[in-house]
Parts: structure tokens; sequence; C-alpha cells
């Protein structure tokens, strides 16, 4: 049966980072500092030395508790807290967005019929380069998705920025694409900021 810790011996502390080090041990299994320090030899170490060795394990205890107590409260919060709620409009939204060269992202949701959505974009990295802005509805979105040769319900002119004014003629999804006109093998990646607004066409009597 092999020894347990107890018999093998004291363990040491390492000079360096402070790190408990196995009895026998030739260096610190953490930071691979040599020659560690028995709880002897650290009492007779030179007071700088010693200073040091002590300070070093008592901040890893503090960081040690400090995360555990992060993570506890973080876990506790959240079961307090329940499940998130999401709020708003898919098409209210704010956000930044990396395009590569050739691919796009959107924005989207369901628009009613009558109303709109407002909003800007613009290019951010590099800044000053163009972007190519269309919206489709759900029957040209499938098209665009596969690839084929869809007809988009507005289309702007390529632009390092625009504003967003669409309103929807009828009830359906609508997606916002902002695309990244340049070619693969220019490896532009471009920062697209976008920023969007639903707006009922409703009136606060309730009547449109």
């Amino acid at each position: 049966m092999a020894p347990t810790p107890e018999a093998r011996g004291p363990w040491g502390t390492c000079r360096f980072c402070g790190v408990a080090v196995p009895s026998g041990a030739e260096r610190c299994v953490e930071c691979g500092a040599d020659h560690p320090l028995s709880e002897a030899e650290i009492r007779a170490a030179p007071k700088r030395l010693r200073w040091r060795v002590r300070f070093t394990g008592a901040l890893r205890t503090i960081i040690v508790v400090g995360v555990v107590g992060g993570l506890a409260y973080a876990t506790l919060a959240a079961v307090l807290q329940g499940p998130p709620v999401l709020t708003g409009d898919p098409l209210t939204t704010a956000a930044g967005y990396r395009v590569g060269p050739g691919n796009f992202t959107e924005v989207s949701g369901e628009i009613t019929g009558g109303d709109y959505v407002v909003g800007n974009y613009s290019s951010f990295d590099p800044v000053g380069t163009d972007i190519v802005f269309d919206v489709y509805n759900s029957s040209e979105w499938v098209s665009f998705a596969a690839g084929g040769s869809p007809n988009p319900v507005y289309s702007a002119s390529p632009a390092y920025s625009g504003r967003i004014v669409y309103s929807a003629p009828v009830t359906d999804n609508y997606y916002f694409v902002f695309a990244n006109p340049y070619p693969v093998t220019s490896h532009l990646t471009i920062g697209i900021y976008v920023a969007t607004e639903y707006e009922s066409n409703v009136g606060d009597d309730g009547l449109a």
C-alpha cells in the first residue's frame, strides 16, 4: 500500500510562487522553481524571502476564496432571478458586427403591415468602407439564403453609412441584410454598427 502524505514527510513551499509542494519534490509543480523550502528553512530564511513566501501564499488563498465566493454569488443570483425574460422586439436593437469579405449579417423579425423600422448603419473598421444594405421579405429571403437571385423589397446604393426607414406593405418576416461587397481575395473584414427601432403605426388612441 502506498504511504500516506504524512508518512512521506511534511510538504514544502515554493520559494517563488508560494504554492505547497509535495514532500521530496525537487521542483515546484506549478512554476518549476527548484529547491522548495521546508517550514524550518522558511523560519531560518532571510526576512525578505520569508516575507515574500508568506505574502504569496496568503495572496493565493485570498484569490481562491474570492473566485469561489464570486461563483457562489453568481449561481445564487441566477437561481433567485429565474430564467431571463426577453423583452422588446427583435427589430429594435443596436450592435456591432464583424463581417468577412463576401459575407453578410442580418437583423430580422416580423413587421405588421403599415408599421415600420427606422435606424442607421455605418462602417467603423475600416472607417469609410462601403456596405451593401438590402431588405428581403420571407419569400425572397429563401432565395437569398439559397444563393439564388432574389429581388429585395428595398435596396440602397453601397455606402459607408446610411439611414434606415422601411415601412412594411404587408405583415411578414423581413430581413435587413448588411453585406461586405468585397471579394474573398481582398481579406477585408468590415466592422459594421447597426441600430434599428420598430415603430408602430398605431397612435396612442389605438387607431391607425
